[in-house]
């Protein structure tokens, strides 16, 4: 009888982003992807939120490796930060290693084992048989894995959409996905669910190439500058053929997109002409219309190089009036006012913006349901279990498996913690493991969810500090209360108010201290209650209080 396997995901179900999942054959492990979200509104002060890596600390010694679908920051970005912890090989296209490699460096790591893999590469990783399998997304090199278990196949399709003109001419491989079908079956498919709930089929990147050779033509003796991701290698493509076709030389602004470009031009994945390539600092001494300017920045993160031209900062480059701006993506959810804010600077320095809510100038990299239908199609699935989108999209994405046939009871809706099992009977879910956000603020876990509170505490009602000095033999206050406050109410114009506040902690003070004994923690207890009662009951706030009770 084969012996069961197991699938715990540690991030990507119920978000976007942090997308890790783990393998388990044989007593071993496999990683399959580690990734990093970017902090919504909800959390202040946080730079990346990544997985909980306490199931894999835990088990390092069982992991025989870690494998990457493809290039993107939601993959790749906590890589660095997992391999803190633990040592494993990690396999990939020999692009998403180079992406990939720069975060690794960036934590300080050397000597981290880095194995590149081809389209078609079938590879054992301890007792794991690995295929890898292409598919086309919005960067390039990106696999579907295939792993070959004692169950069956599970088969990931990692981030994919069916572009049937690639502008690499590298298609997502349905022939292969329907010949494993059709040899050993699919046991198990893990697939992208991002565009679940998008009827119809997602365009081919090539459109997007068109609308660009059309800016260029109508906005002539005009600097164009286009954002967008520079991972993106097909989009700097077409847009540097559309700039050179229209006599332009192209600046690259950003660090990740000079890293980028110089990476995928090593591999031969970019092809700009040495000749086609000007240095931003010569941007300035050129007319206007000969230049194109390819920026990072398009989702307004704050530091980012577009952020810093919107808002006059860029060193190396300032929009001027007249000048044409390009926002070459869809804003990521939760980004949409940072985005907002930077086309609004952009259009008070006298720029033309355009962006995709007025031109076709981006197309997503993700299936939506025509092409979702046409993988369950041709890979038949046993079971299914959607991944890698937020609940409704999980959701939405389950319908439509049973919708084209799945056995309801072999389609499981996880999230993150949750760990499934492959038996002989079927699939069933098999307990949880952590997998809370783990918040990167300067340091790994420096920030919990306390503190989060805390801060959106103060972020929306304030504080208020109330300090005094106590005898602490007689219980007598020697000096104070001082209140203090920040962002409650301005102090010169609530004087009655704060009056009111001293006379209350005083009152409460007296209460406590009235037996003749001293108990500074139950002072501190009552100040900050007393205190808290009073601001509600006036102002219906609260603030945090913050009582510091000092004994002489």
């Amino acid at each position: 009888m084969p012996e069961p396997v197991r699938v715990v995901f540690l991030g990507g179900l119920g978000e976007i982003g942090r997308n890790c999942a783990v393998i388990e054959q044989e007593g071993r492990m496999i990683v399959l992807d580690c990734g990093v979200m970017f902090p919504d509104p909800e959390m202040p002060g946080v730079d990346l939120v990544l997985p909980d890596f306490s199931y894999l600390r835990e088990n390092a010694q069982r992991i025989e490796g870690i494998v990457l679908t493809h290039g993107h920051e939601d993959h790749t970005g906590g890589l660095g930060f997992l391999l803190r912890e633990i040592e494993a090989p990690v396999f990939s296209s020999a692009l998403t290693l180079g992406l990939a490699r720069s975060r690794v460096e960036e934590a300080g790591l050397s000597g981290v084992e880095m194995i590149a893999v081809t389209d078609g590469e079938r590879r054992r990783i301890g007792p794991f048989d690995v295929e890898f399998i292409p598919v086309t997304h919005s960067v390039p090199h990106g696999f579907a894995t295939a792993f070959h278990t004692p169950q069956g196949v599970i088969l990931h399709s990692g981030d994919f959409k069916l572009d049937m003109t690639p502008v690499d001419g590298r298609r997502t491989d349905l022939a292969r996905i329907g010949q494993i079908a059709a040899g050993e079956g699919v046991r198990l498919l893990l697939a992208d669910s991002t565009n679940a709930e998008e009827p119809g089929y997602t365009r081919s990147e090539r459109t997007v190439g068109e609308t660009f050779r059309l800016v260029f033509a109508e906005h002539p003796g005009r600097r164009i500058v286009v954002a967008c991701f520079a991972s993106h290698i097909h989009r700097i493509q077409q847009v540097a053929d559309a700039a050179i076709a229209h006599g332009r030389r192209v600046a690259l602004l950003g660090r990740s997109m000079l890293r980028n470009v110089a990476l995928a031009r090593e591999l031969g994945l970019l092809r700009i002409p040495e000749e086609s390539i000007v240095e931003i600092e010569q941007v300035d001494g050129l007319p206007a219309g000969d230049v194109c300017v390819l920026s990072t920045g398009s989702q307004g993160e704050p530091m980012s190089a577009l952020s810093l031209l919107a808002s006059g900062e860029n060193r190396r480059l300032t929009i001027e009036e007249g000048d044409v701006v390009v926002l070459s993506s869809h804003a990521i959810p939760g980004n949409e006012w940072a985005v907002g804010k930077v086309m609004d600077g952009l259009a008070r320095r006298g720029a033309e913006v355009i962006h995709s809510g007025n031109a076709h100038v981006h197309e997503s990299g993700h299936a939506k349901q025509g092409e979702l239908a046409t993988l369950h199609a041709v890979a038949r699935p046993r079971s299914f279990v959607p991944v890698h989108g937020e609940y409704r999209h999980l959701l939405r994405h389950a319908r439509l498996a049973i919708e084209m046939g799945a056995d309801e009871h072999q389609v499981l809706l996880c999230e993150d913690g949750d760990a499934v099992v492959l038996t002989d009977e079927g699939i069933d879910f098999d307990g949880e493991v952590p997998a809370g956000y783990c918040y990167v603020d300067g340091t790994i876990g420096g920030v919990g969810t306390a503190v989060l509170r805390d801060r959106r505490v103060l972020a929306e009602e304030g504080v208020v500090v109330v300090v005094l000095a106590v005898d602490a033999r007689s219980g007598e206050v020697i000096t104070g209360p001082e209140i203090i406050t920040r962002g409650w109410v301005h102090a010169p114009e609530a004087e009655e108010l704060i009056e009111d506040a001293r006379t209350a902690v005083l009152k409460a003070v007296a209460e406590v201290v009235g037996g003749g004994t001293f108990d500074a923690d139950a002072l501190r207890r009552a100040v900050r209650r007393t205190t808290g009662r009073l601001v509600n009951d006036r102002t219906r706030r609260r603030p945090m209080i913050v009582p510091v009770v000092m004994e002489a």
